[in-house]
């Protein structure tokens, strides 16, 4: 909220406020600084309602900073940022703390018009932002149109199965903004647009095996052609999107003028997707392929030199500019809205997960079949149904198939391994415990969705998840399933028992349902570390512990594209925590002996272990890796093996995250800004600062491109120590054991020894790998691993720094213990030249490599 402005045009010293009003002929524009580099604006219009602030909620200090103004400008200085008002055009242009422009508003951009929603007053606020053509813009979530550049694109950001909104662009010209709206916001909306009609032909009938909120179904399916034809006004690029008419779609496909641009399939996608397709002027034919029930309407829109944001249901129109590069960005974003708390080192190790375990015999006895294979597993997770005849979600084991889950969590526990229960933001209305909700009036009205909009529904919900789930069973990890709610679930609803329309709130159920699970572990539960994985998220969802991942996807090495490419449009909107379900969550019935399957599923889990989180999951499907062959499994086997392997790397990088505000899985931009080749890649990126991961997306290649970014002292081959120049295209030669993997010169890469989960044997000796080619430090971070503790100061850091010109490792005095640090460390340094052995004992010490 704005409090303590003043008003603008009257002086011109740093005001003793923490914002700065303008009234303009049309209404008042706000201008807040939040820390040195970030400024909130809002414009409103009469007596408007603040909203609830769910985003901006950390204590933070309003920043000092200093107004001047003159007859034809005021500009608003921080240290690291400036914003400049020109009193004629009435735009706002940021720039940094040297002058350089890195963002204006477009004059006549700013729109903020009276409208209604259900019968009650709300507004349409509009946002156009200047973009020069060579910029590049990273951001608005996980999607699954493929794109990771989303300058020019259309979207619409709704939470549905596979698609994560989130508001928040990063540019390479410096800055992000966070659209602060909790409704459908249109990115790039495009306002033209063609209704396409069905084609006189029957389509082809096909029956599937789907999922969906009552569990699995099949389904019968009669796909059409529909057809259209439609007139751009010139040549150039255009973005169009394309709304199938359904609350989920069943196929993406679009053809223009005989043209295939779009093709892809899955049991489940969005209702809408996107596409930059280059026409000429005049009239095109289009095609779209989808099921009988489908509406579709194509929307389209050139591209120009402008990004919009628009929300047609708003309280005012409010963004927020952070300006830095990609790192200081997001740190500055996390400051203002929440530290992502430690996850558990467990849950950094591997995740095993099934569609599904059906009861507590066969999920046990899988458990002992990973620790006799002696292949490594930290988590193994209960999918849906373990309720049984007592109802979805019913919070009450099935004893029939479940006859004693304390029994069961406590032998995991026995073998070091750790239980994940599927658990849902809905529950059967015939259940026990849902006649309880019903009767409180707890349900968003007309679905099973509970209103966790409605404390009083919140605080029921996690009562009895807490009582009869957790206390009694202490189970491990939660995985909120659904958490959109599934299907956009709130148009045309009423929330918090009725007092507000579902479509001011329609994108942040995500962040009320993970808030309640999370502060309620906190509090029942606060000597262990709340993992949580949720299919949905907001921004701020990251204080509340929560690790998303993409949802029901197919396994096709189209979909494998486009989740990285998804997976790293969230990593830039500053929620740090992704994975997917390796191999695809539908595969094929016959995936045990499919060689052509195997090869991707082989690509999704080589990848999926350089991600933030390693998981594997599939629907209708037996996952364990034994079950597909002895080469398969020997394969997994290897990449189980350099994950846990690769723990003190990632679990360092974990800590960077919740203590610095950084980001583990990085799109280019985080480190190559200035690499305008860099940039144009769509599934490279960096794990941590020092991995460069190219996943291998298609069939039967011998060699695989990859893009070295400009670095001056060039790249290593992980597998096999190669050097190569940096800023340059290479050929990798690619076997089904490997994807490329690069270290970039001037590294100190840490890894431990071989283990079969997390926490085993952590006094082993650590390997401490020097890539030579330019000075290097790196700080290897250690605590207890499943506790609070770090936030008392209970963790240790050692530094490691490479000094490359003398060829020299200093490790320094340790900083920092915690109960059962291992004292003395055997540390094995290993370089291209040498192999030293050496004991640390917490004090500094050199090395002299040759």
């Amino acid at each position: 909220m704005l409090i303590g402005c003043f008003t603008a045009f009257a002086q011109n010293d740093s005001p003793k406020s923490n914002c700065v009003n303008i009234e303009l002929p049309t209404g008042k524009l706000s201008l807040q600084p939040l820390n040195q580099n970030t400024v909130r604006v809002r414009f409103t219009k009469g007596q408007a309602v603040p909203k609830e602030e769910l985003i901006y909620t950390e204590d933070v200090a309003s920043p000092a900073y200093k107004v001047k103004e003159n007859n034809t400008s005021l500009k608003l200085s921080l240290e690291k940022m400036i914003v400049v008002y020109d009193k004629q055009r009435h735009t706002l242009t940021f720039t940094d703390a040297k002058g350089q422009i890195i963002l204006q508003e477009k004059e006549r951009g700013r729109l903020l018009k009276s409208s209604t929603v259900q019968g009650e007053p709300a507004f349409l606020a509009e946002q156009h932002f200047l973009s020069p053509a060579d910029e590049y813009l990273f951001g608005t979530g996980q999607f699954q149109d493929g794109y990771l550049n989303v300058r020019g694109l259309s979207r619409r950001l709704t939470q549905v199965n596979t698609q994560i909104a989130i508001p928040f662009i990063l540019s390479n010209k410096g800055y992000g903004i966070l659209w602060n709206n909790y409704g459908l916001t249109d990115f790039n909306p495009a306002d033209e647009s063609v209704k396409l009609l069905p084609a006189k032909t029957e389509g082809q009938a096909v029956t599937v095996d789907a999922t969906s909120t009552k569990g699995n179904k099949r389904e019968t399916r009669l796909f059409k052609s529909f057809t259209a034809t439609f007139s751009v006004p010139a040549d150039g690029q255009y973005g169009l999107l394309l709304d199938v008419g359904q609350r989920m779609a069943r196929k993406h496909y679009i053809a223009i003028d005989g043209n295939k641009i779009v093709d892809v399939n899955n049991l489940w996608l969005p209702p809408t997707t996107s596409v930059i397709v280059e026409l000429s002027k005049g009239e095109h034919t289009v095609e779209v392929q989808g099921v009988k029930e489908d509406s579709p309407v194509l929307y389209w829109r050139q591209v120009t030199d402008e990004t919009v944001f628009r929300s047609p249901v708003a309280h005012s129109l409010d963004y927020t500019v952070f300006s830095g590069n990609a790192d200081e960005i997001i740190a500055g974003y996390r400051q203002l809205t929440g530290k992502a708390p430690m996850l558990p080192l467990w849950a950094l190790g591997y995740i095993h997960c099934r569609e599904r375990y059906n009861t507590q015999a066969e999920l046990l006895e899988n458990a002992h079949e990973f620790r006799k294979r002696k292949l490594p597993v930290d988590v193994i997770v209960q999918d849906w149904q373990w309720w049984g005849k007592y109802g979805w979600n019913a919070m009450q084991f099935d004893e029939s198939k479940y006859p004693d889950p304390g029994k069961m969590v406590r032998e995991l526990h026995n073998m070091n391994m750790h239980l994940m229960l599927s658990v849902w933001s809905k529950i059967d209305k015939q259940s026990a415990l849902g006649k309880q909700m019903e009767s409180k009036g707890f349900y968003i009205p007309g679905t099973d969705w509970i209103d966790f909009f409605n404390p009083d529904a919140a605080a029921f919900y996690w009562h009895n998840f807490s009582s009869k789930l957790l206390k009694p069973y202490k189970i491990d990890a939660w995985w909120q399933d659904a958490t959109e709610p599934e299907n956009d679930d709130l148009l045309n609803r009423r929330i918090n028992n009725g007092k507000t329309p579902g479509e001011f709130y329609r994108n942040v159920y995500p962040l009320f349902v993970n808030k309640t699970v999370y502060e309620g572990l906190r509090k029942d539960d606060p000597d262990r570390r709340a993992m949580i994985l949720t299919r949905s998220g907001f921004s701020g969802i990251q204080r509340y512990g929560a690790v998303t991942w993409s949802g029901d996807v197919g396994n096709d090495w189209e979909t494998l594209r486009r989740q990285i490419a998804g997976g790293l449009g969230q990593m830039a909107t500053g929620l740090p925590w992704w994975t997917y379900d390796a191999g695809g969550f539908f595969r094929p019935s016959d995936q045990y002996t499919n060689k052509d399957y195997q090869e991707r599923m082989l690509r999704w889990i080589q990848a999926g272990t350089f991600l933030p989180l390693m998981r594997i999951h599939g629907y209708m499907s037996q996952t364990e890796p034994w079950r597909y062959g002895e080469q398969v499994e020997h394969i997994v086997s290897d990449f189980l093996d350099l994950r846990y392997r690769l723990l003190p790397y990632i679990y360092s990088h974990t800590a960077l995250v919740s203590h610095q505000g950084g980001t583990f899985m990085r799109p280019l931009i985080f480190d190559f800004s200035q690499d305008k080749e860099a940039l144009k890649q769509q599934n490279e990126y960096m794990f941590g600062k020092s991995l460069l991961i190219n996943p291998i997306t298609q069939s039967n290649v011998q060699s695989w491109k990859t893009y070295l970014p400009e670095h001056e002292a060039g790249w290593i081959d992980f597998w096999n120590g190669k050097a190569y120049e940096g800023g340059q295209y290479v050929d990798i030669p690619a076997s089904i054991e490997k994807i490329p993997v690069f270290v970039k010169a001037g590294t100190i890469l840490p890894l431990g020894m071989k283990k079969q989960y997390a926490s085993e044997n952590l006094s082993a000796p650590l390997e401490i790998h020097i890539y030579p080619g330019e000075d290097a430090s790196f700080i290897l971070y250690e605590d207890e691993g499943d506790n609070y503790n770090y936030k008392k100061g209970a963790y240790s850091n050692i530094r490691f720094n490479w000094n490359d010109r003398k060829r020299v490792l200093t490790i320094e005095e340790r900083q920092g213990e915690y109960p059962g640090m291992q004292a003395n460390r055997t540390l094995r340094i290993i370089s291209p030249s040498a192999e030293k052995t050496v004991v640390y004992q917490g004090k500094r010490m050199k090395i002299q490599l040759p």
